[in-house]
């Protein structure tokens, strides 16, 4: 049978070091970005510079290290550990002589590939536009290149060219962000209706591939009404998904609660990516109680949580109480788990034990204002009991000549909701 799976590209990555102390990471990150999107890193290059310099990022005698070096590797592409302007990008493509893309490019492509939802697809789209805007260039059109005239009539057909292609892809953007806004109103309807019935949203956050996906499958399992049909996808890589799923989970004594799995994160996101993703993200800007979930097994965690942090400040999502959970404790065998320290959880996805303590740890928080009343129901409010039957933790219900007596544990809001029907003790 012939194999139809594209072959993985050689590609060879390369960076400037300024000093700071996290270079060699993000280099290593660089390097996992490269097998997300599947290709081979065949070597990696490095100088140490001040600055990058203007036009062409490394010094010369660093561009032709890579460009022999790439060629004696049989690479194909050169991916730079930054974003580089567009006369870098031009200038960098020349003189190396292979294709050249940076680090903000080969996110795009990775996000582009993995999105499924019409949402995402939008979403990424949206980024791709805004990063394809600024290099745009006369040169990449072979119209431009075209006719018998020279000259000044030459290049002012080429100016007039550029801007046609500028005012299309603006057209575009605009269009695509009039359908994001449209798709976001149902999402924001839904919200809506999940604040009126006063159901808490817990959103998963971190670093991509840190485990979320796993962590809320394994939730699921415990506490959801036929988990295998809303099991979210997980694989061990770096942006595995780009969709935001909600899911409600159920608590033994019939509390609710939503639990959504974000986009991860990973450092030097996009700002495109991070502007067009805004509307994915709202789930975790509009959550109750915010889990940060953290890799524990890899020595790079701190930085990964600081990566996390500093985006979480970026989209404007601040003073949401925090849960960090570090997963993967089993992958480090000095490691005892589960074990709590005040919000400070050490788990491991794969553990029941460790789910079951993380979900008691989730209740205790967005449960915090719960009280438990009793209230009396007239008869012609049946839909009122239904909702404590199916909303709020009832723990006793007696049927009286005026109407049904129902002792249970709600939240401030629905609190409120039955404020009226509340039996005072005499």
């Amino acid at each position: 049978m012939q194999d139809n799976q594209p072959q993985s590209e050689l590609v060879l990555i390369a960076g400037i070091s300024r000093g700071q102390d996290n270079f060699d990471y993000s280099m290593t990150e660089l390097t996992e970005l490269a097998k997300a999107h599947g290709d081979t890193v065949v070597a990696d290059v490095r100088q140490n510079l001040d600055r990058a310099i203007g036009a062409t990022y490394f010094g010369k005698g660093k561009v032709d290290e890579i460009a022999e070096l790439a060629r004696a590797n049989d690479a194909t592409t050169v991916i730079i550990n930054d974003e580089l302007s567009p006369s870098q990008l031009r200038n960098l493509n020349k003189l190396i002589g292979l294709h050249v893309i940076d680090r903000t490019q080969l996110i795009l492509d990775i996000f582009a590939d993995r999105a499924k939802s019409k949402a995402a697809k939008t979403q990424v789209e949206i980024a791709q536009l805004q990063y394809a805007l600024p290099r745009l260039h006369p040169s990449a059109n072979k119209l431009d290149q075209q006719g018998g005239g020279g000259g000044l009539a030459n290049r002012g057909a080429g100016e007039t060219k550029l801007e046609m292609d500028k005012r299309v892809l603006n057209k575009r953007i605009a269009r695509l962000r009039r359908e994001l806004k449209e798709a976001d109103v149902g999402a924001q309807v839904r919200r809506v209706q999940r604040d009126t019935n006063a159901v808490p949203v817990v959103a998963l956050v971190g670093y991509t591939n840190a485990g979320k996906s796993t962590t809320m499958n394994g939730l699921l399992d415990l506490y959801a009404d036929h988990p295998e049909t809303k099991q979210v996808f997980e694989k061990d890589m770096l942006f595995a998904t780009l969709d935001t799923s909600v899911r409600q989970l159920t608590l033994p004594d019939n509390r609710k609660f939503l639990l959504s799995d974000t986009v991860g994160f990973v450092s030097k996101l996009p700002h495109h990516l991070i502007d067009a993703f805004k509307a994915t993200l709202a789930e975790a800007a509009n959550a109750d109680l915010l889990i940060q979930v953290v890799d524990y097994s890899d020595p790079h965690y701190p930085e990964m949580m600081q990566i996390t942090e500093q985006t979480l400040k970026t989209i404007g999502i601040h003073d949401i109480p925090m849960i960090t959970a570090y997963n993967k404790a089993d992958k480090r065998p000095d490691t005892h788990y589960p074990e709590l320290n005040g919000d400070q959880f050490i788990y491991s996805a794969q553990d029941p034990a460790s789910l079951h303590q993380l979900a008691r740890l989730i209740t205790k928080h967005i449960f915090a204002d719960a009280e438990t009343h009793t209230y009396l129901i007239p008869f012609s409010e049946g839909q009122l009991v239904d909702f404590m039957n199916r909303e709020t933790a009832v723990s006793a219900t007696d049927y009286t000549d005026d109407g049904t007596r129902i002792t249970a544990t709600v939240n401030a809001a629905q609190a409120g909701r039955l404020a009226q029907y509340l039996v005072t003790e005499s």
